[in-house]
């Protein structure tokens, strides 16, 4: 069983660095809950892979900073399409 919890961090990892994605975007990817992700890939990614760990870190922190942006974005798209 640790083998997979393991090798499904390393993926996780990898497909938030290729794709750039958020952890809500990686969670509904593999259909699993957001606090897996973010548990495999901050935690037990360090123990396993420290570079790739920091590697999905850099991209976790951008889109951390950027998140205020993107829920005002969707905000304001919902009520754009609300009066039309």
């Amino acid at each position: 069983m640790k083998g997979y919890i393991e090798e499904r961090a390393v993926e996780l990892a990898n497909y938030i660095i290729e794709n750039k994605a958020t952890v809500r975007q990686t969670a509904r990817q593999f259909g699993i809950s957001k606090s897996t992700v973010h548990k495999d890939v901050t935690e037990r990614l360090c123990h396993i892979n420290p570079t790739l760990a920091n590697d999905a870190r850099k991209v976790l922190d951008i889109n951390k900073s950027e998140r205020h942006i993107r829920g005002g974005l969707a905000t304001r798209e919902k009520y754009l399409h609300k009066n039309a």
